[in-house]
């Protein structure tokens, strides 16, 4: 009864909150800031690292893709502790779990240490984080800035969403990207958010995912797409939703110390090193040195009514990569959902001869079944137009724990390829705001190529193919190729999947 009586009254105040709450931006004082000059830049640590390679290739950018979830976390980490000037991070999803503890206490100590830290995060990730996010920001050197938020209910779930729904045409749009930079001179872009899943040391479910690390101009570009955001209206001070004490980053540091006790791996100083002595060398000689482009939804797509504009997004400046094909182009992305748009793009590729692959997750992989559902129908015409479609497996047969795929990557033919933020849907596309590299390199095309041949592997993936007018999936079990004839997944698995088709929202998944 008392439960009951909570939530009659968290359903009172929502309501009451739904009807009071400002519609559109939140006018509140903010401080314009940029990233690093490159003069100021080249005179930090990481400048320095940076500048003896960079000199060497004059206009080209180094690369490296980040398909180790370990370096993809060490990466973050020893840009962090070699920062000695500034630090911009942005993200989509932040947890507050082991792995995202740990980056946060180093993005303590580097503000401690005098760096200037800019973080911001798309509202959604706040949702019972508020308070540990406000003590990070009331660290001098830190600010928290939170994008597109939610302007009341921000209490509880249910007050936070049914305020959500009563504005849902401008709040369902979200900021999906990712960026890491330090110092304005390396920079870090891809799939990953920042909980343990994407770094690959859950116990119970991990990400298969893909960044790039940069430096050199593209890095320029980088900093200015996290500026654009920064400084946008939308891109509100944690601190105008909830003040804390000044001091308040002291107890979260000191807890962060506590549990950082059980979390050694992590918190190891052997992860901030990448960038010092050997290590340090290993990695700038590891570096593929290649034209690149920053390519972002500008921020005024997510202000659009309706549809946004197309010169706004992301794919519109993939248009040149798309017009170019000739032979092949690679799709990896979790989630797929064709429009019929996409599908007569597809047709209009097979009818020029150019080969399309998809690799995406299999029902029982994907960790959104609505998408599956929105996705599956399309099957058959992606076949008969001379796809090639392979469906990650959930627990491959070379693996113990259960995984999905969360890489968003394309190959153009073999020398471009992009990765970033960018799924294969109408969310990605439309409605999300999304980041990535363009990169010319047939080095790094062979790389890609390669990751998706390697995930293609029977042991990891079903290949989806029509016989007899049916949908069959090839498999490998126990060494053994095998066929099977009925979808894999549970039942609990194929019932919102086909729920999903009865609702007609497929534009905004």
């Amino acid at each position: 009864m008392i439960k009951g009586k909570r939530i009659l009254a968290a359903l009172a105040v929502a309501l009451l909150l739904m009807g009071c709450a400002p519609h559109g931006v939140i006018e509140v004082p903010r401080t314009y800031s940029t990233a690093l000059d490159q003069e100021a830049a080249s005179s930090t640590y990481l400048g320095s690292w940076a500048q003896q390679a960079v000199a060497q290739h004059d206009g080209l950018s180094g690369l490296r893709l980040v398909i180790d979830g370990q370096e993809a976390f060490g990466l973050r980490a020893s840009m962090a502790a070699q920062a000695q000037r500034t630090l911009d991070v942005k993200t989509y999803i932040l947890v507050d779990d082991e792995a995202g503890r740990a980056l946060l206490k180093r993005l303590l100590h580097a503000a401690r240490s005098g760096v200037r830290v800019r973080f911001l995060l798309d509202d959604m990730t706040t949702l019972g984080q508020q308070h540990m996010l406000a003590s990070l920001d009331s660290h001098p050197n830190v600010e928290v800035r939170v994008y597109n938020p939610v302007p009341a209910g921000r209490g509880s779930w249910l007050s936070y969403h049914l305020v959500l729904v009563s504005d849902f045409n401008r709040l369902h749009r979200r900021m999906h990207n990712k960026l890491w930079a330090a110092d304005g001179v390396v920079g870090l872009t891809g799939g990953r958010n920042l909980s343990n899943e994407y770094f690959e040391i859950s116990e119970e479910v991990n990400f298969s995912d893909l960044d790039v690390m940069a430096v050199g101009p593209v890095v320029d570009e980088l900093s200015a797409s996290f500026d654009a955001y920064w400084n946008h209206p939308m891109a509100v001070p944690l601190s105008y939703f909830e003040p804390v004490p000044e001091t308040a980053w002291q107890s979260l540091l000191a807890r962060f110390s506590v549990e950082g006790r059980a979390d050694n791996a992590l918190m190891s100083q052997s992860l901030d090193r990448y960038f010092v002595g050997e290590a340090g060398q290993a990695l700038r000689d590891s570096l593929i040195w290649a034209p690149a482009m920053a390519l972002w939804d500008l921020p005024e797509k997510l202000e659009a009514q309706g549809y946004p504009d197309l010169e706004l997004t992301l794919l519109g400046q993939l248009g040149d990569a798309f017009a170019e094909l000739e032979r092949r182009l690679l799709i990896i992305s979790p989630y797929v959902v064709p429009t019929p748009e996409a599908m007569r793009y597809q047709q209009a590729l097979a009818a020029r001869g150019v080969e399309l692959t998809i690799i995406t997750n299999s029902i029982e992989a994907t960790d959104h079944t609505a998408l599956h559902g929105a996705y599956a129908p399309w099957r058959p015409i992606l076949l008969e137009r001379g796809a090639q479609l392979y469906e990650v497996r959930a627990s491959p047969a070379t693996r113990d724990e259960y995984a999905h795929l969360h890489t968003k990557a394309m190959a153009f033919d073999d020398d471009r390829i992009f990765i970033g933020s960018l799924n294969a849907d109408p969310r990605a596309v439309w409605w999300n705001s999304e980041i990535g590299l363009l990169i010319d390199s047939p080095i790094l095309g062979r790389q890609l190529w390669s990751l998706a041949k390697q995930t293609m592997h029977p042991q990891l993936s079903y290949r989806v193919e029509m016989q007899e007018g049916r949908l069959v999936w090839h498999t490998e079990e126990g060494g053994e190729r095998v066929t099977l004839e009925q979808e894999p997944g549970s039942f609990w698995q194929h019932l919102p999947a086909r729920a999903i088709r009865l609702l007609n929202i497929d534009h905004l998944l």
